[in-house]
């Protein structure tokens, strides 16, 4: 939970200066937001399992944040399909994915960006996709962090033997789908 991307934080606070300075009419709602997520991180997330339903708040709240940065004019879709009543999985354990898929796969000066994002629920199963295109300029220092080495890791503690992961480098895209048992 310590480890979760500061960078976002930092461009969401610098995204919020800039709308305080300009006096938008987004500055409230911005506040607002942060405000939810950073609840959700410091005081729900200390349980072992959380509502679904949380942890899809935090994540539309994140992408509401992401369009804000990107301008909305990168193309985000979230579909979710299934019922999320009295599901509850492990805290935290899809942003990293959402994250990366913003991090190295979206730049707002690449008009052929996107980002698709899916969550089904059907019985035991959850399986949760992220699609996104890839950037046009990459950095070759650039590496995986941290970060999907702690997810990994949280898997096999919190679904042992309960889980699929893959993650596809593709030509044009990037694609991680999650296979959990929520039994």
């Amino acid at each position: 939970k310590a480890q979760n991307n500061p960078h976002f934080l930092f461009n969401t606070l610098n995204n919020l200066y800039y709308l305080a300075y300009t006096k938008s009419d987004n500055t409230t709602e911005v506040i607002a937001k942060l405000s939810q997520m950073m609840r959700y991180m410091i005081y729900d997330s200390n349980h072992s399992k959380v509502p679904l339903n949380k942890e899809i708040e935090y994540m539309e709240n994140y992408i509401s944040l992401e369009r804000l940065r990107l301008n909305n004019q990168i193309p985000i879709n979230f579909e979710l399909r299934g019922n999320t009543e009295n599901v509850f999985i492990a805290p935290l354990i899809f942003i990293t994915f959402l994250e990366n898929a913003f991090k190295h796969g979206v730049s707002n000066n690449n008009p052929n960006a996107w980002v698709n994002i899916a969550i089904e629920l059907m019985g035991d199963q959850c399986i949760y996709q992220v699609e996104n295109s890839k950037r046009e300029e990459s950095d070759p220092n650039e590496k995986s962090g941290i970060g999907l080495q702690n997810v990994q890791r949280r898997l096999e503690l919190s679904y042992p033997d309960k889980h699929q992961l893959l993650m596809q480098d593709k030509q044009d895209r990037y694609v991680v789908k999650l296979n959990l048992t929520l039994t």
